[in-house]
C-alpha cells in the first residue's frame, strides 16, 4: 500500500548512489551479499540480539534498494530479478522462524505469520505468471522484470512490521497477528483483482 510513495522517496537517492557505484561490482552481487546480511539478521533475532537484527536488517533492505538502482543504470538480467525477488521471499519466510528459535512462545503466531506469507507469494506469483504471459505489465512500485500486484500489505509494511517486533520483540505475537490479518486481506484482495483480470480475454 505504502510503495508507491516510498519509492518516489527512495529511487531518486538510490539511482543517484548508483551512478557512483563501481562498475566491477554487479547488481547480483550486491543482491547476494545483502541477503547474506538479512541471514546475519535472522542468526541475531535467534539469539534475541534484537538491536544488532534490526541493523542488520536495514542494511539488507538498502542492498535490495541499491541492487535495482545498480541493474537499472547497467542493464537489468532475468537473472538479476530472479535472484532479487527469491532473496526477498527467503527472507520474509526465515525470520518468523528464527523468531520462534529465540522465543519458542512465539511459534502459534509466527506459523500463522508464515501461512499468510506463502498464502500471498502463491496469489503474487502466480498471476505475474498469467500477466507475463498476456504481455500485462505496471511500473507502480518502480520498474520491474515481473508484473508487481499491489496490495494492502507489501514491502514496506513488511519491512515496518519486522522493525516494530525487533524494537519491541514481547510484542511479537499480538503484532504477528495483526500483520498476518492484514496480509490474508491482501491476498482476497489479489486473488479479487486477478479473477476479474483474468477473465478478460487476451488481447493479440
Amino acid at each position: 500500500m505504502l510503495d508507491p510513495l516510498m519509492r518516489r522517496l527512495i529511487d531518486p537517492p538510490l539511482n543517484k548512489a548508483a551512478g557512483y557505484w563501481p562498475l566491477a561490482i554487479s547488481a547480483n552481487q550486491i543482491t547476494v551479499v545483502g541477503f547474506g546480511f538479512g541471514l546475519a539478521a535472522c542468526w541475531a533475532v535467534a539469539n534475541q540480539a534484537y538491536e544488532l537484527a534490526l541493523v542488520l536488517l536495514l542494511i539488507n533492505r538498502f542492498g535490495d534498494g541499491l541492487d535495482g538502482a545498480v541493474a537499472r543504470r547497467n542493464g537489468a538480467t532475468d537473472l538479476g530479478a530472479y535472484l532479487d525477488i527469491v532473496a526477498d521471499f527467503l527472507l520474509w519466510s526465515l525470520l518468523p522462524l528464527a523468531f520462534i528459535v529465540g522465543a519458542p512462545q512465539n511459534a502459534v503466531a509466527a506459523a500463522v505469520l508464515l501461512s499468510s506469507f506463502a498464502m500471498s507469494m502463491v496469489v503474487f506469483l502466480a498471476f505475474a505468471i498469467m500477466a507475463e504471459k498476456r504481455g500485462v505489465s505496471t511500473e507502480s512500485q518502480g520498474k520491474k522484470s515481473f508484473f508487481y500486484m499491489a496490495g494492502l500489505a507489501e514491502g514496506t509494511e513488511t519491512i515496518g512490521f519486522f522493525a516494530f517486533v525487533m524494537i519491541a520483540p514481547t510484542y511479537f505475537t499480538p503484532a504477528a497477528y495483526g500483520f498476518a490479518a492484514l496480509v490474508y486481506l491482501s491476498v482476497i484482495g489479489r486473488l479479487w483483482t486477478s479473477v476479474i483480470a483474468l477473465k478478460e480475454p487476451e488481447h493479440g
